[in-house]
């Protein structure tokens, strides 16, 4: 079957997929320890007529926009582009188009078009989603362009997601309240809006919410802990684009606890956490975006905050950043013109894709749950583990790319074959938990849980700075 790419206007052979499916399968359980295993089934050819199976793809064909050219985008494309048969039509659209080419050549067989976009023009972005005529527009470029990607689609009546929220750009402040805030709106234009579908948010709240639907009656306390053990050999560098990571952990800490967020200094409290295969590293307590939707949609929680992370070293050297005033996020003039310092820093730092060739070592995320179950109190352990340079072997990409990138193919493939749907805007953990949990094993973030066993986050004293 030939297809015809609108923006290019060229012809594409098709391939109808017929070949291995996976089976359902919530993965073998021991008592305390889980560990996803998916079994395959193989499906013998269908004895379908030419009419029908063109029928049968047609009705199956998912188009989807992918806007974001990083790491994660990189991850995303190369994701969705292994699964043919929910991905159709895959476009990739960046600011840089030479981008999405080089993506798009490594991924290969014609699978992924490419496009340049400004993603700050709404008229540019509702001409293109109107050209490629996308059943879902995943936003993988900057928060600040969450808004402008929204009313996009809007404008066209087009399905939306993305990994983060929206923040402004002249303010290091993200809070989902500008997004909840479309809720109204997509459902009237009929349309589905999801939020913050990456790792952390992302997982987290998906964690959060098998949590609560299997293992809990009330959930009370909630420690997300994120720690990234890997080493990429440079001096300085972040793992994600520079200006977002900075000014997210530049930004005073916020924390849930008794029906309020109660605010401390930037990395002023943090302790010794232990991590699977990984063991103890200093983490500091953060405010981060899943908080305030978990706080929301869980009304039990009594406590709900986040850990990352972070070396000695790190913490030195953007100590220096800050006090020199290069973290600054207001405009200073420099010879006859307006420039940024935290800009400035970021184009002279390391680019987060270059640093995925040689990199060493593990991440592990994953939800510290404290609650009731039957009357008696029950402690839930759940989290991921991915090898930086297994990663990089399936995808060129280092691991926080990655556990970003699969869950934003995953919870597109829930949208697009109907696992999860609504008209509104909606966060990840407001829907069934159980067919995205089935399957993110199999696309390479397998998960563990331990119950009623001690948390590793409640073994150690908390330090304040």
């Amino acid at each position: 079957m030939i297809l015809c790419g609108s923006l290019c206007k060229k012809k594409y052979t098709f391939a109808a997929f017929l070949g291995e499916v996976p089976e359902r399968s919530n993965g073998a359980v021991s008592k305390t320890v889980v560990r996803v295993s998916v079994p395959r089934v193989r499906i013998p050819p269908s004895p379908l007529s030419i009419n029908k199976l063109s029928k049968h793809l047609k009705k199956n064909m998912s188009r989807v926009l992918i806007i974001g050219a990083g790491g994660v985008g990189a991850v995303v494309a190369h994701k969705c582009a292994a699964v043919p048969e929910v991905f159709t039509n895959i476009l990739l659209a960046s600011r840089t188009k030479s981008k999405c080419d080089k993506i798009a050549a490594e991924i290969g067989g014609n699978r992924v078009e490419t496009a340049q976009i400004d993603a700050d023009n709404v008229p540019e972005l509702i001409a293109l989603i109107e050209s490629f005529k996308p059943d879902l527009v995943i936003n993988v470029a900057l928060p600040y362009q969450d808004l402008h990607i929204m009313d996009a689609c809007l404008a066209t009546k087009t399905h939306y997601m993305d990994t983060a929220n929206y923040e402004p750009v002249d303010e290091a402040k993200f809070e989902y309240k500008w997004q909840w805030a479309y809720h109204d709106r997509f459902k009237e234009a009929g349309i589905m809006a999801l939020l913050g579908c990456g790792f952390d948010p992302g997982v987290t709240s998906i964690f959060t919410a098998y949590a609560a639907k299997h293992h809990f009656d009330e959930i009370h306390y909630l420690d997300i802990v994120d720690c990234n053990a890997g080493d990429h050999g440079k001096a300085f560098a972040t793992n994600f684009n520079p200006e977002i990571n900075i000014r997210e952990i530049t930004q005073p800490g916020k924390y849930w606890e008794n029906g309020a967020w109660h605010e401390i200094p930037a990395m002023s409290i943090h302790k010794p956490i232990h991590y699977p295969n990984i063991g103890e590293k200093e983490s500091y307590l953060l405010y981060h975006e899943e908080l305030e939707s978990l706080s929301k949609n869980f009304p039990t929680l009594k406590r709900a905050r986040f850990w990352m992370t972070f070396g000695q070293k790190y913490i030195n050297v953007l100590n220096v950043l800050q006090e020199v005033g290069m973290t600054s996020i207001k405009p200073v003039m420099y010879e006859g013109r307006e420039i940024v310092p935290l800009q400035f820093l970021k184009a002279v730092l390391p680019e987060p894709a270059s640093l995925a060739e040689g990199y060493k070592g593990e991440t592990s995320i994953g939800c510290q749950i404290r609650g009731i179950k039957d009357g008696k109190e029950r402690t839930y352990y759940i989290w991921n583990n991915c090898d930086h340079a297994e990663a990089y072997k399936e995808t060129g990409a280092q691991a926080i790319s990655y556990t970003t990138g699969v869950p934003a193919m995953l919870g597109a493939k829930m949208m697009l074959t109907g696992k999860w749907n609504g008209k509104g805007v909606f966060n990840v953990e407001e829907f069934d938990p159980d067919p995205f949990m089935a399957e993110i094993g199999k696309y390479g973030l397998p998960w563990h849980e331990e119950i009623d066993m001690p948390l590793p986050v409640e073994k150690s004293k908390i330090n304040t700075m």
